[in-house]
């Protein structure tokens, strides 16, 4: 099965629009320990239109990595001091940015094979395409105990998620999204 595929069919039959807007590399899940590259995602449908961010995975984040053996810590520490990410950059005016530090002294990044930007596929299969139900049932089906913070605070961020879904799409287009996998 092509996954692409899937992604643009939906977006044609549904007649929506799909935008992926670079925002920042960051932490963009509560319990990330790698930076990953964080966008404004916005599905467009007629005069209806759901912005939210999406989290790229890791291994598609940073265009351009620094490589980390060859930066002093002096150098990183002027790096951090003006407020620059210090493992990467997606644009080659950031790179530019740092590079003119270095100009004459080696090759300091390395471009990385696996980057991409969000595909409508990539961020259309991880949509909520059910209804989540009450709490207690949201708990039951996806193992989290009822008395969590952040089960609390992961169904309020799905049930919002579901709402802006019933929003912009008829009953039929999520029927449509959910064979999306």
């Amino acid at each position: 099965m092509d996954y692409e595929k899937q992604g643009e069919n939906f977006l044609k039959e549904t007649n929506t629009t799909f935008k992926a807007e670079f925002l920042k590399n960051g932490l963009y899940f509560e319990d990330d320990t790698e930076t990953r590259d964080i966008y404004l995602i916005t599905l467009k449908k007629g005069e209806r239109e759901y912005k939210f961010n999406f989290g790229n995975s890791i291994q598609n984040s940073i265009k351009f990595k620094i490589i980390q053996g060859y930066l002093s810590n002096d150098i990183l520490k002027v790096f951090k001091g003006k407020n620059w990410n210090t493992k990467g950059f997606n644009t080659k005016e950031e790179l530019g940015k740092t590079r003119t530090c270095f100009i004459g002294s080696g090759k300091y990044w390395e471009e990385n094979k696996d980057f991409s930007e969000p595909r409508a596929y990539d961020v259309l299969s991880c949509l909520t395409s059910y209804e989540p139900g009450t709490f207690e049932d949201f708990c039951d089906n996806f193992g989290y105990e009822e008395d969590s913070r952040k089960a609390e605070k992961t169904y309020k961020a799905v049930l919002e998620e579901w709402q802006n879904l019933k929003m912009l799409y008829t009953d039929k287009d999520l029927l449509k999204l959910q064979e999306i996998q």
